[in-house]
């Protein structure tokens, strides 16, 4: 069901603003993490007022519901930047190559390799983040915690340069003892950028080192 034109530009400052909040409460810079808008599976009525209020970050699941949502309007908005935050498969690399400029996905090694030979090919160079099973989960994607090390090895001997890690907790529980260990895990790798924290555990993110929130309900509701 869409909101109102109204509703999601509210619920975006609010979403900011307690992004802020939580940056400050862990004694961190205001730019010191920044919002990807989660759009996937959102009408366009709800993402224009989004996109309108200056908000150009915006993360998606699924390669072909992105091209076409957002080919158009990328002539528009030079500074839109489309992150693909869902599974990636081999079929789809050549187009999420072609088509996002950060896929946060590679997951498994046939992914980072396909990738890998779709980057010579188009010498085109997304950035690119390792998706890491935190809660070593059977039903999630990502590389279990005790092999990140090693795949992150291998997707550098492939020539993958990876500038991020990303994850989705599991829901039950507290979340901050797995954001730790994501931290601890780019910490000794010399990673930087951290994906991690998502509607309803942002702020506790933000408290362990998260650069980047992915946020979808929070702003335009539940559909």
């Amino acid at each position: 069901m869409s909101l109102p034109d109204t509703q999601p530009n509210m619920a975006y400052s609010k979403l900011l603003a307690k992004m802020h909040k939580a940056l400050k409460a862990a004694g961190r810079a205001p730019d010191a993490a920044y919002l990807t808008a989660v759009s996937k599976n959102q009408p366009w009525e709800v993402i224009a007022p989004v996109l309108a209020a200056g908000q150009r970050r915006f993360g998606e699941n699924r390669v072909q519901e992105a091209m076409m949502r957002w080919s158009d309007v990328r002539e528009s908005y030079s500074d839109l930047e489309l992150r693909l935050i869902g599974p990636l498969q081999s079929n789809k690399a050549a187009e999420a190559v072609a088509f996002f400029d950060v896929i946060e996905s590679i997951d498994r090694d046939k992914i980072a390799r396909v990738v890998a030979e779709e980057i010579q090919k188009q010498g085109r160079h997304p950035t690119l983040y390792v998706q890491v099973n935190i809660g070593e989960e059977e039903q999630k994607a990502g590389v279990l915690p005790l092999e990140a090390d090693g795949f992150l090895r291998a997707c550098a001997d492939y020539g993958l340069k990876i500038d991020g890690l990303m994850c989705i907790p599991p829901v039950e529980g507290p979340r901050g003892p797995y954001f730790a260990l994501l931290k601890k895990i780019a910490d000794r790798n010399g990673i930087v950028h951290l994906s991690m924290g998502m509607s309803d555990d942002f702020e506790t993110a933000l408290a362990f080192g998260s650069t980047e929130i992915r946020v979808g309900s929070a702003i335009f509701g539940s559909r």
